[in-house]
């Protein structure tokens, strides 16, 4: 890693009340699928929209101890297109969140809460690590 090569596909789950919930995020990339196992999720269970909006980076880097490189990488992938997902469905404008690459391709309303599924385009920035086969 890191790649430039494909989009991620995102879905995230509200409760009735636009709490969240829980997403996945999938991207294939170097031969290796990336998903949403840092604990990203878990940590942001129950927060509102713009709570998590206000999440940096490093702040979640230090609440979930993530300490290598390729965590990092992969939390900052699944950071930025949580952000970017929620700045779109929020309508969202902020130059530090680039809400543009993502795309809506569904909002269902159910018995359980809120689900919005995504397509997202890889980020503009990402964080500077050595690509997998130099490693």
């Amino acid at each position: 890693m890191p790649c430039e090569d494909s989009s991620s596909s995102f879905s995230m789950q509200l409760d009735h009340n636009e709490k969240f919930v829980s997403f996945e995020y999938a991207k294939i990339t170097c031969g290796r699928e990336i998903n949403g196992e840092t604990g990203l999720s878990s940590y942001c269970c129950g927060k509102s929209l713009e709570e998590i909006l206000d999440l940096t980076y490093g702040t979640i880097c230090q609440g979930l101890k993530i300490d290598n490189e390729e965590s990092k990488f992969i939390l900052y992938l699944e950071w930025d297109a949580l952000r970017a997902a929620i700045a779109q469905y929020l309508g969202v404008e902020d130059e530090g969140i680039d809400s543009d690459r993502c795309q809506i391709i569904s909002v269902e309303h159910n018995e359980v809460g809120i689900e919005i599924a995504e397509i997202i385009l890889p980020p503009k920035e990402i964080p500077k690590i050595l690509p997998c086969n130099l490693k």
